[in-house]
């Protein structure tokens, strides 16, 4: 376990995970933390527990050194649950991509900020001194091949994944609140009333004994960086930064050279930057990993249905599908039958086909049983493999869930429905109004009675 409070603080190591885990990921690890050019004192944590592959930051709030014991008492308190339900987490660590799993290791990491909060609450409570103290909390724990987050306030999670830098947290912040209403423009902030509410955060561990936390899962693929930090870093950095420094052969230096561009840009707070890089023992399976992963998030992108979501909210979608193997011939679901499955063809080709009639032949990224998601109506036609086709399966209970729970990916997945269906229905519109043309010009050259009369 790692934690640092000081002026510039560092720690580098790496942690191999046992061969045990079903994808062989080597992790390695780098990070620092410094008190800034205006602070008198660092109110940052971090921690690193390698036997874990736990990584937390988190950045205190408070006066009185407050916010120094709030974010230590939360970094420690968020290990300790962790550790002491060590035994979920390698019961599962062989199998961590599978539903149960996935649920059971979050519930973990939520319970763990539970704990931290009521911690840091009940010490606030204990103490005049430091009530109204709370902090920031931002985790990430790696279990196979699967990396799991648990978010509060505006601390944040990056990922850089194949030169693509991903934002993978989302502030708890009033200006983040403004911006995501539409009420402001981000870059409108700077000028505007709001700029002095930088920190303002809406959510904190230990404001309150309980707080709400953004749990979420992904999978990890080899070649992944990670950057866990506190707005003391953030306020400086730009995406080209994050790729630049990261995307380096050695990483070793890059937790420093983080802290260097924001002490130069002002360092108007307390820094800290911990660095996890991912990789493979074995550089076949790799390539097998990120380009099934990339084949996925581009056909998903590729649909009407979701192709305004970001990289986070597409890979909050693929997390609720499963993967289908159909041999050629093989039927998928026939007429008639109840539905509640969307599908998207990852590869071969299906034919859709009505009372033995063929309607049409669809390939790789091509999608079809859409409206089980939005109703319960018996399948309209039915659907036969071609060929050795792969499928993603959606269903309409995990649509609804995250519909339910993600209000701002609700609202993008719906309106895109209504698009979809928009479209569907005006060029139905347009059809059946050329088949009626169509019909009155053929009726007006038949010949009238008359002209059959002898």
């Amino acid at each position: 376990m790692r934690r640092q409070t000081s002026r510039t603080e560092t720690t580098d190591e790496q942690n191999i995970v046992p061969d045990r885990t079903k994808s062989l990921l080597e992790i390695k690890f780098y990070a620092a933390t410094d008190i800034g050019r205006q602070r008198d004192h660092n109110e940052d944590n971090y921690l690193v527990d390698p036997r874990l592959s736990l990584f937390v930051v988190a950045d205190g709030m408070g006066g009185h050194a407050a916010g120094e014991v709030a974010s230590q008492i939360a970094v420690h308190a968020v290990c300790k649950t962790v550790r002491d339900n060590a035994d979920v987490i390698e019961r599962h660590r062989d199998q961590a991509d599978s539903g149960t799993a996935r649920q059971e290791i979050l519930g973990v990491l939520e319970h763990a900020i539970q704990s931290a909060s009521a911690e840091v609450f009940r010490r606030a409570q204990e103490d005049s001194d430091k009530r109204g103290m709370g902090t920031t909390c931002s985790c990430l724990l790696l279990v196979g091949n699967r990396g799991f987050i648990a978010h509060v306030g505006d601390s944040r999670i990056y990922l850089l994944r194949q030169s693509q830098v991903h934002q993978i947290t989302e502030d708890h912040s009033l200006l983040n609140e403004l911006v995501r209403r539409g009420k402001l423009k981000r870059e409108e902030i700077e000028g505007s009333p709001y700029a002095k509410y930088k920190n303002a955060v809406t959510r904190a561990i230990g404001a309150y004994e309980t707080v709400e936390a953004d749990t979420f899962d992904f999978e990890v693929l080899p070649g992944d960086q990670f950057l866990l930090c506190s707005d003391g870093l953030h306020a400086y950095l730009k995406e080209r930064d994050v790729k630049e420094i990261l995307g380096g052969t050695d990483i070793t230096e890059s937790p420093k050279d983080f802290i260097a561009l924001a002490n130069s840009g002002g360092g108007h707070d307390n820094i800290t930057a911990v660095v996890v890089r991912v990789e493979s023992s074995d550089p076949g399976q790799s390539t097998a990993l990120i380009s099934e992963l990339a084949n996925k998030v581009s056909v998903l992108k590729g649909m009407p249905l979701f192709k305004h979501l970001t990289y986070k909210e597409v890979i909050r979608v693929l997390n609720l599908t499963s993967v289908l193997e159909v041999g050629a011939g093989e039927t998928i679901f026939r007429e008639r039958e109840p539905g509640e499955e969307l599908f998207v063809i990852l590869s071969g080709r299906v034919r859709v086909h009505k009372d033995n009639v063929a309607l049409t032949v669809i390939g790789k990224g091509a999608h079809f049983g859409e409206m089980a998601l939005v109703d319960r109506a018996t399948r309209s036609a039915s659907t036969t493999a071609e060929e050795p086709t792969r499928l993603l399966a959606l269903r309409r209970r995990d649509f609804y869930e995250i519909l339910r729970k993600e209000s701002p990916l609700a609202v993008k997945l719906l309106w895109s429905f209504v698009q979809v269906l928009t479209e569907r229905l005006r060029k139905t519109t347009a059809e059946l109004s050329a088949g009626r043309a169509e019909q009155q010009a053929s009726s007006s050259s038949i010949p009238g009675e008359d002209e059959f009369q002898p």
